[in-house]
């Protein structure tokens, strides 16, 4: 059998180390051979493909990005997309897919599907918001940056006795601002799941200053404030219909500084939570899921992607597109609402 392999989307460590396991794997106990689709589902409408064999992916483990590339393709936004992402699959005598991606790609795979392209899933996202897994690989590597950073912006606060305002990512869900902000203590944390109140974040802000110690805000870059809507510095969209974030840091401190009348900066932590090696954790569970995906194609099990339940790997459908994000258990943020100010 052939078989073929992409990643798609946003890149985020432990994508390699999916790859490195299903060649691997594929190669030594089942006799696959294999192929990558370079940038995605790009790839797979350009017909653009490259060899993957064992020595192709020896040393890759501990490698940030993607070997093969990643894009943010729709192949549905395209003329004949089904079609030419079969005859790209026909071309090559790629008899299955393993598709490495987050909510917009698994969508698209899952649609595929149903068109009859054979193919099984693997979730990857820093922002672990795929439905169906407890966690996707790359969460941990973009926790450990963030709480990096927060760490090093108390020291540099509290000397100019400044708010920082730190915005990471998470479009949809606030599962990276809640594990950074509550490791790296900070003194707010604000999430897409709950809309904030501005004057709140204020009151918090000032009773920090009364103590003498400089407030630390930790702000998704999905947060928005009530009765308002997203803060975006752009209103163009990509192939999946998502605006570009960023902003809401930049409006917080405008808003605190003018309000509070003390001085406010913001650090955009952005692609740099993306970038860099793969925790340990973050390579172990995508190595499990390369090695279970692998199976599932042997056994013929498409349709499905790989799924984290407590420590065993599963199987579970793929997400539709347009499925329901996993979203933050607002009453795991209220445990922590005590720390706040």
């Amino acid at each position: 059998m052939r078989v073929g392999v992409l990643t798609g989307g946003g890149d985020c460590p432990g994508l390699n180390a999916v790859i490195r396991s299903v060649v691997r794997k594929g190669v030594q106990e089942y006799g696959f051979d294999f192929v990558g689709l370079r940038d995605g589902w790009l790839g797979a409408l350009q017909g653009k493909v490259v060899p993957l064999d064992i020595a192709a992916v020896r040393g890759i483990l501990p490698r940030g990005g993607t070997i093969l590339g990643s894009s943010r393709t729709n192949p549905f936004k395209h003329d004949d997309g089904v079609r030419r992402v079969r005859d790209t699959l026909a071309a090559h005598r790629i008899d299955a897919l393993v598709v490495i991606g987050g909510e917009d790609t698994l969508g698209a795979a899952a649609a595929l599907g149903r068109a009859g392209v054979r193919l099984v899933g693997v979730p990857k996202t820093i922002d672990n918001d795929v439905s169906g897994t407890d966690y996707t690989f790359g969460f941990d590597t973009a926790v450990g940056i963030a709480t990096e950073a927060i760490d090093r912006l108390h020291t540099t606060a509290e000397s100019h006795m400044r708010t920082l305002v730190v915005e990471v990512m998470g479009r949809h869900s606030g599962w990276i601002a809640l594990h950074a902000g509550v490791a790296g203590g900070a003194n707010v944390i604000l999430i897409p799941e709950r809309p904030f109140d501005i004057d709140q974040v204020c009151a918090w802000v000032n009773s920090r200053f009364k103590i003498n110690y400089a407030p630390i805000v930790v702000v998704a870059e999905g947060a928005v404030p009530r009765q308002g809507q997203a803060i975006l510095k752009d209103r163009s969209v990509d192939e999946y219909g998502h605006v570009r974030l960023s902003g809401v840091g930049e409006w917080l401190s405008r808003e605190i500084s003018r309000r509070t009348g003390t001085d406010a900066r913001t650090t955009v932590l952005g692609h740099v939570q993306r970038g860099g090696t793969p925790s340990a954790f973050d390579r172990w569970l995508a190595t499990r899921f390369g090695l279970h995906a692998v199976d599932a194609v042997q056994e013929g099990d498409f349709g499905t992607m790989t799924a984290l339940r407590g420590t065993r790997i599963v199987r579970t459908p793929l997400p539709e597109a347009g499925a329901r994000n996993k979203t933050v258990d607002l009453s795991l943020y209220d445990e922590f609402e005590v720390f706040f100010g």
